[in-house]
């Protein structure tokens, strides 16, 4: 098979009478008109309320992921607090069907851990996610099982802030479950804030700002910077931040 990824690009379609409003007056999202993916894993980086998770969401909506996280088969509401963003966007799909997807959002995985386990007990089920109920482990251990023995390969991977949970230890280990994944036809997108997430070397990095989305390199990000800065001159950069 000569896969080319699930999505292969997004176009954001908004009446001019939205450009004031949320999530439309979102300094990231303003300018945007198209977004390539990459076939192997697309990542989003960015300050906090630059429009990140904003539009993973959106993304995660129109393929048919539940807003809160979880797989296509998933159907549960805590609470309603999605944008519209998925309305006015055009995702074009490659040409084959994904059989395997995943929508991961740390700040909700704990609705879907418990969506899960009001699915039923039976060992056969919870055997998708490392034989036992999500919440009788650690947060970290839990997104770990999820990546592990649920995501089967040959499907489309939306993650969150997935690194909110891991070790950097288990991080590393994160990229090495991904490029397994990707050799079996997978596809990533990607929110994050950790740098060692973020060094997939296949793959395509957006960076998001006040004047709009960019595309970059791993070096080339304001987050990879900041790490270096701070690792290399630790007690330099804590004298200027406590002083």
């Amino acid at each position: 098979m000569n896969f080319r990824g699930y999505l292969l690009e997004l176009q954001l379609n908004a009446p001019e009478r939205f450009s004031r409003t949320y999530p439309f007056d979102i300094p990231a999202l303003i300018s945007l008109e198209t977004l390539e993916f990459h076939p192997s894993v697309t990542y989003f980086v960015g300050e906090n309320g630059m429009g990140k998770s904003t539009l993973l969401e959106a993304i995660a909506i129109y393929c048919g992921f539940n807003a809160e996280g979880g797989s296509r088969n998933f159907n549960f509401t805590t609470k309603d607090s999605h944008s519209s963003l998925h309305e006015h966007i055009v995702l074009s799909k490659g040409p084959y069907a994904m059989k395997d997807g995943f929508f991961l959002r740390s700040e909700s995985f704990y609705n879907v851990a418990s969506a899960i386990d009001s699915l039923g007990p039976e060992q056969s089920f919870l055997d998708n996610y490392g034989g036992k109920s999500l919440h009788e482990r650690s947060h970290g251990e839990s997104f770990w099982e999820l990546m592990t023995h649920r995501f089967r390969g040959r499907g489309l991977y939306i993650l969150d802030e997935p690194e909110s949970a891991l070790s950097v230890t288990r991080q590393m280990a994160m990229l090495s479950r991904i490029h397994r994944l990707v050799a079996e036809n997978s596809q990533f997108i990607i929110a994050t804030h950790s740098p060692v997430v973020l060094a997939y070397p296949d793959s395509i990095i957006y960076e998001f700002g006040q004047n709009g989305i960019k595309r970059v390199e791993y070096k080339e990000t304001e987050m990879y910077n900041t790490f270096k800065e701070f690792i290399n001159r630790p007690e330099e950069m804590l004298s200027i931040l406590l002083s």
